[in-house]
């Protein structure tokens, strides 16, 4: 983990709202934690070594994998979002996507797919998804690269940012890659959720599935919604099933265009806490 990953994600949003003198004390002590917690990082895993000595995972649930990887989209997880130094082996109830995934997942797991998922943060659901889909390659994007704890030869960590138009052209749009899945996990905001969806579902295979966590964030949650703007990714997909016609400042009419000509289902479900949208293409 970089210092500057380290800033951003633990003590950037305490800094900016601080008063002067905790403001001064918190700058200060800022590299001292860093040095810190570079001790209870641990070493990057080998997925495929961990897959030559641990042939049984290939057979398991993507349920059983997500918690065993400890993913948050399983039933239960140790908390990753504090310090390094904090977390403890305590569970927690996790947001429960297994079972919709697998619905859709497991008649596709042995094909030869590629699957991108936006926001792998420090890889665990991309190491769930190495072993499920075992002949398929892995690209695993995300703002902070430097937090991705596995490599593989069938897994490719990269740089994005989905709140940046641009950075989705360059790093995903422009590249010669189709996809067959792409799981967006990033941000969850109000903007992001709608740029990501209708900017990258030409990325998708015919057949394909485009997949959206926390899709009830904006709608639930001021910090992802900040101005309170109208529609939400949520309420455009609802009125998409009901075929009643929507306006975004942030779809470009050639982009709402195609994926209304190339869309097949939406289906919105419920997990322990919050929504997730699969979408299929035709």
């Amino acid at each position: 983990m970089k210092f500057k990953t380290f800033y951003k994600i633990f003590y950037e949003h305490r800094i900016k709202k601080a008063k002067r003198l905790l403001k001064i004390y918190l700058i200060f002590i800022l590299p001292f934690k860093y040095l810190y917690n570079l001790f209870y990082i641990p070493k990057k895993v080998d997925l495929d070594q961990l897959e030559m000595n641990n042939k049984e995972l290939v057979n398991k649930s993507l349920n059983y994998l997500f918690d065993h990887f400890n993913s948050d989209k399983g039933n239960f997880f140790e908390n990753q979002y504090t310090h390094p130094s904090k977390r403890t082996k305590k569970k927690i109830q996790a947001h429960g996507y297994g079972n919709f995934y697998e619905k859709y997942f497991d008649k596709i797991k042995n094909k030869n797919l590629n699957i991108l998922e936006i926001g792998s943060f420090y890889g665990n659901a991309s190491a769930s998804l190495f072993f499920y889909f075992k002949n398929s390659f892995l690209y695993a994007a995300d703002i902070f690269p430097d937090l991705f704890r596995y490599k593989s030869t069938r897994v490719d960590n990269f740089f994005v940012d989905s709140s940046n138009e641009v950075s989705l052209e360059k790093n995903i749009i422009n590249i010669p890659i189709m996809f067959d899945i792409i799981i967006e996990d990033a941000s969850h905001s109000f903007k992001d959720q709608i740029i990501s969806l209708f900017l990258l579902f030409k990325k998708i295979k015919p057949g394909g599935l485009f997949i959206i966590e926390e899709l009830d964030f904006p709608d639930t949650r001021n910090d992802m919604n900040l101005k309170n703007e109208k529609p939400s990714l949520r309420e455009i997909l609802k009125k998409i099933k009901k075929k009643e016609t929507f306006d975004s400042d942030y779809i470009l009419p050639n982009d709402k265009k195609y994926f209304l000509e190339n869309f097949y289902d939406i289906e919105v479900l419920k997990g322990n806490f919050n929504e997730i949208a699969i979408i299929q293409k035709k």
